[in-house]
This record gives structure tokens, C-alpha cells and sequence, in this order.
């Protein structure tokens, strides 16, 4: 079989990682490593046994496939030059940044017949993998998603550069449309929204409650989804997966504790955790949820057939993002239109703060004089 001939496009971060599982793949040819800063570019072509190139153009004719790991902003154009010359990408998450984008690529992808895929990488994390034989039916999900800054994906902010993870699993998970959404969010360190929370209501009525910060002292990684047959609990970053089955008793609603003796509610309290209520940690496997889904990227242009998630469902994720940050910028934080709206609202101070209020007050200095 001959080696697929894979680019690199952007060698920051994401970029460096995708490189280096790329190098080691035996069924690919990491043909180069394109991005506009010599010393990154160089070091991680040396690193990985490749070729440096400073523009990505210099790849198209060169190579079958890209992995498009740049700023959100470039994502689009890049994507493009890539599509519409039959070249398969696998584009970083979001796929763009607004839906027209979303559409235009996906629309190329498909006029070429070539395969694009989304790395929301999170649908490959074995943690949720292990979690997907209890998700069915969910009727309420709530996702917390907080770390600290890291200084990169600066051109957008919290919705498109964490939620959009959740965004992505929950739809997979509920697959029916989208009824309301109501969402704020603020910015702490920039013009984009850097906390945010919203929450979706589907016409099957399953309700998502999601939260994310990149401006958090606590990194959390959680979902938490609530089905007709039980809990299951799944932490992205630490890998693990636990379920809670209730009891035949429980689902049926043969137990009530408003009519129980006091014995028999002792007895309840003593044997809810082992009989009733039951918490089983599942078995996950040691995976690399990046290389597994470069493995889907090379199998799926192999075999033409669609990724686990491909530009369809990026487009989807993305078009629900959108909604959201509708709602943050049109958020009146006190119900009333002439008040602060949007994520950079802040109270307004009614004195102009200055180094004199550092001062002990003296009462000759500010006397008024009569006039």
C-alpha cells in the first residue's frame, strides 16, 4: 500500500502534536510542516523528520491530504485552497467562524468529493467511548468545561474555543432540533467572552445545561448525562467513566419514601448505594484520542466513507455556537435597554477612582469656601 502524503499546516501547539503522531503513523509520509514563523516550522520539520515550508501553498500538488492547525480566523481560506483542488482536510475545531464559512467548506468538500473532517477530538476521548453504551435517551446533560488561560485561540473566545467540545458531543448524543437557547457570557481579558454559560432545550425535550471558562484556577473537563435508565458521569480529562444504575424498584416507582416506617427507611438509607443506586466504574482504555482520530482522518480517505465527524457535523456545532453568542451579545445584565449589554459589560463607576483616595481625608483640604 502507498503511503498517504499528509501537510501539516501550522506549527504552533496543535500543530507540533499533530506532527509528531503523523511521523510515527507507518501508512503516512509526512511530506511537510507549513507555517510563517521560520523557527517553529524548522523545529518541528527537524523534530519530526519533515520538510519546513513558510506558505501552504507551496504543499498543493505535493501532497493528498492537510491537517489545518492555525488561528480560527485563517481556517476558511485555508480550507478552501485545500478543498477546491480535491485535497482531504482534517481542520481543527471550529471548523469556521461563522456558518457561511461552515457551509462554503463543506460545500467544497463535497463538490470534490473529498473528506472533511472536524477535530473535535473529544468524540474520540475513550472516556466517553466507554460512556456511549449508557447515553441513550438522554434527558439532561450538563457539561463544565474551566481552565486557565493559555494564551492561544486569542482570535476567538470561550464558546468557539472550549464550549464548542460539549456543543459537539451533546448534539451527537440527542440528535433532535434545537428549540431554544439562552446564554451570557463575559470577557476578562480581551473583546471575546472568555466565561460562558448556556442552556439548550431540544423538541424531544432534553434540556443542556453547559458552562465554560478559560479564565478558571480549577481545570474541569465533566459531562454528566441523565437518561430514562440512569446516571452516567464521564471526566474527560481524567479519563474516567462511571455509571448509576437505579434499581427495577426505582424505575418502576415502587419506592416512596414519604410512606415508609421508620425501620424501613433505615433499612433504605443502609442498602441505597449497593441495591438501589449502584455506582460502577467502567473500564477505560489507553488511548490516544488525537492519534485515534487521525487514524478515522487516514481510514476514512482510504475507504471514502464519512469521518466520525465530518464538516456536516462541524457545520451544526458551529450554527448552535452562533446562537449562543447571539445571546451573549444582546444579554442586558439589568433587564433594562439603556443598561450594560453584551460580554464586556461592566458597572460603571459613579467617581473617577485616583491615588488621592489612598490618602488620608483632610477636612481643611476640601472645605468649600464660602461664596
Amino acid at each position: 500500500m502507498n503511503k498517504l502524503k499528509v501537510a501539516v499546516i501550522g506549527a504552533g501547539h496543535l500543530g507540533r502534536i499533530h506532527a509528531k503522531l503523523l511521523s510515527a503513523m507507518h501508512d503516512v509520509e509526512l511530506v511537510g510542516v507549513a507555517d510563517p514563523v521560520a523557527s517553529a516550522r524548522q523545529q518541528v520539520a527537524h523534530d519530526c523528520g519533515s520538510q519546513p515550508f513558510a506558505e501552504h501553498r507551496s504543499l498543493i500538488g505535493q501532497v493528498e491530504a492537510a491537517i489545518v492547525a492555525v488561528p480560527t480566523r485563517l481556517h476558511h481560506e485555508i480550507g478552501l485552497e485545500f478543498l477546491r483542488r480535491g485535497i482531504h482536510v482534517l481542520m481543527e475545531k471550529p471548523l469556521a467562524t461563522t456558518g457561511q464559512q461552515a457551509h462554503e467548506l463543506v460545500d467544497a468538500a463535497r463538490r470534490q468529493g473529498a473528506i472533511l473532517q472536524v477535530g473535535h477530538v473529544e468524540r474520540f476521548n475513550p472516556a466517553l467511548q466507554a460512556a456511549m453504551p449508557h447515553l441513550g435517551g438522554a434527558r439532561f446533560i450538563e457539561a463544565v468545561r474551566a481552565g486557565s488561560f493559555s494564551f492561544r485561540s486569542t482570535d476567538i473566545g470561550v464558546v468557539l474555543d472550549l464550549m464548542i467540545h460539549d456543543l459537539d458531543v451533546v448534539l451527537s448524543l440527542v440528535r433532535s432540533p434545537l428549540k431554544s437557547t439562552s446564554a451570557l457570557g463575559l470577557s476578562v481579558l480581551g473583546r471575546h467572552e472568555d466565561v460562558a454559560h448556556a442552556r439548550l432545550e431540544f423538541e424531544n425535550g432534553c434540556v443542556a445545561n453547559l458552562s465554560a471558562s478559560r479564565v478558571s484556577p480549577t481545570a474541569r473537563r465533566e459531562m454528566q448525562v441523565w437518561t430514562d435508565f440512569g446516571f452516567c458521569a464521564v471526566d474527560f480529562a481524567a479519563r474516567k467513566t462511571s455509571v448509576v444504575r437505579p434499581s427495577e424498584a426505582l424505575l418502576c416507582g415502587e419506592l416512596d419514601v414519604e410512606t415508609l416506617s421508620p425501620e424501613a427507611k433505615t433499612k433504605l438509607q443502609q442498602n441505597l448505594p449497593t441495591e438501589h443506586l449502584r455506582l460502577e466504574p467502567l473500564v477505560v482504555e489507553e488511548r490516544n484520542a488525537i492519534a485515534d482520530e487521525q487514524s478515522d482522518f487516514v481510514h476514512s480517505i482510504r475507504s471514502q466513507r464519512a469521518p466520525r465527524v465530518d464538516g456536516e457535523q462541524g457545520r451544526a456545532a458551529l450554527a448552535v455556537a452562533e446562537r449562543i453568542l447571539e445571546q451573549i451579545a444582546t444579554h442586558r445584565w439589568h433587564g433594562r435597554s439603556d443598561g450594560p449589554t453584551g460580554p464586556q459589560a461592566r458597572p460603571a463607576w459613579p467617581i473617577l477612582r485616583g491615588p488621592h483616595w489612598q490618602q488620608q481625608f483632610d477636612p481643611t483640604l476640601h472645605r468649600r469656601e464660602a461664596g
